[in-house]
């Protein structure tokens, strides 16, 4: 009987690490077709947004490399979204993360919230948790008033930013969304088509 049940442990554990190695292939592959397009020369930017505020939470740096890259051409302002108290490194740290999202009961962020009233347009980045927003980006959008304000909503994630855009819209309050855009993480290969995605992408705000 123990025989048996170790000959199953072990057949699931190779059906999920094929299935885990197929899916690595997919997105991999998905990855090289998205960024060939943007595989040119660097790109100008040419778009006129006004005065700028990026905000953003992120705990792996995916999110920070991205808010830094779009201060960097718009000449932003940044505001990092803090906790209060860090979520521990556990390992039973993603079902923390999901009964945050099925409780409603998100960490606390650190305070103040950003002065909004003198940007012409607000970038907020997030990672991916659970196919929607960081539970951090949930409480800061629970707490902040957009002000009738431009909001440019961004994702980083692994493969799927899934329902973000549209959680996004609807707990931005009193936010002028304006089209978002989403990031994987990528290796270092593709910095230069990663450059020039944000570049058309900023461009096209304008």
């Amino acid at each position: 009987m123990l025989k048996i049940m170790l000959l199953v442990i072990l057949a699931a554990g190779l059906i999920g690490g094929a299935a885990g190695a197929i899916h690595l292939l997919r997105v991999a592959q998905r990855n090289k077709k998205e960024m060939a397009s943007f595989q040119a020369e660097p790109l100008s930017y040419t778009a006129h947004l006004g005065k700028v505020l990026v905000i953003y939470y992120s705990r792996s740096g995916h999110t920070q490399d991205i808010a830094q890259q779009i201060q960097q051409y718009t000449r932003a302002d940044l505001y990092r979204i803090e906790l209060e108290t860090p979520l521990p490194n556990t390992p039973w740290f993603y079902l923390t993360l999901k009964r945050q999202l099925s409780t409603g009961n998100y960490p606390a962020i650190k305070k103040p919230l950003p002065d909004i009233s003198e940007y012409d347009v607000v970038f907020v980045g997030s990672p991916i948790w659970w196919y929607t927003a960081a539970t951090p980006v949930l409480q800061f959008l629970r707490e902040m008033d957009f002000k009738n304000k431009k909001v440019v909503p961004f994702s980083t994630q692994g493969s799927n930013y899934g329902t973000f855009f549209e959680d996004f819209a609807a707990h931005a309050k009193n936010a002028q969304v304006l089209k978002g855009e989403s990031f994987n993480n990528l290796p270092a290969k593709y910095d230069d088509a990663v450059d020039n995605k944000i570049t058309v992408w900023l461009n096209a705000l304008n």
